[in-house]
């Protein structure tokens, strides 16, 4: 995995902004302008505008209003990321919606903030996601995926990705499930934290997605799907 970029007011965090209210643009591009690290590079009112600009401004983190008059912004986020692999996606909402938390997650999105969070908050959190952080934690959105589903049994998939996963990386794959850092995870299995980074690498590879998030959604499926038979 690579280090983690540096950003500074000579190298500042290209923002996107897809929002369909003015004011809110407004507010969220004069709060940016304030930010020396941080800069405004483009903004859209619809999910067709962000998709025809998006992608050439070559933003690191996109906002994205989660409902928009002609789309959704969990589509955009899939769309650009599609084009720009490295984008990280802010999910923007008026609501605490949970179905649009779990579409964002496995969009691939890194983050998600109502729009009532505080200037200063989504600054912190433009930082946290520019830097390659998510800000969805695992152990909670696993929890969030259990309460939603109720008691049905996942679907078989789960058990058969897993069966690609050696012991190592399952050992692994149950820990990030937990919530758990790759410092805190390293200190379970006795492996260097470099270690640990290389084989959640690895087993989102073979996983086939590519946030720790969404591998401990299956994580957490397949353990659920253990208890159920024991």
């Amino acid at each position: 995995m690579t280090e983690s970029p540096v950003f500074s007011a000579q190298s500042p965090i290209r923002v996107f902004l897809l929002d369909d209210h003015e004011v809110v643009r407004r507010g969220v591009s004069d709060l940016l302008d304030a930010e020396p690290d941080i800069e405004m590079v483009g903004e859209a009112a619809s999910a067709a505008q962000a998709l025809a600009r998006g992608p050439a401004l070559r933003p690191h983190v996109a906002i994205l209003d989660v409902r928009l008059p002609d789309g959704d912004g969990i589509t955009v986020c899939r769309e650009l990321r599609n084009h720009l692999p490295g984008l990280a996606c802010l999910m923007l909402t008026s609501f605490d919606d949970e179905d649009a938390l779990l579409d964002a997650i496995m969009a691939g999105a890194a983050g998600y903030v109502l729009k009532q969070i505080k200037g200063t908050d989504l600054v912190a959190a433009i930082r946290t996601v520019a830097t390659g952080q998510s800000m969805l934690d695992p152990a909670t959105t696993a929890r969030l995926m259990h309460s939603l589903r109720g008691p049905a049994t996942p679907r078989h998939e789960e058990d058969e990705r897993l069966a690609v996963l050696s012991e190592r990386e399952r050992a692994v794959l149950d820990l990030v499930g937990e919530g758990l850092t790759n410092s805190q995870i390293g200190k379970r299995l006795y492996l260097s934290e470099k270690t640990v980074k290389n084989h959640i690498s690895r087993l989102l590879s073979k996983l086939g997605v590519e946030r720790r998030v969404q591998a401990a959604v299956i994580a957490a499926q397949v353990h659920e799907h253990e208890e159920q038979h024991h």
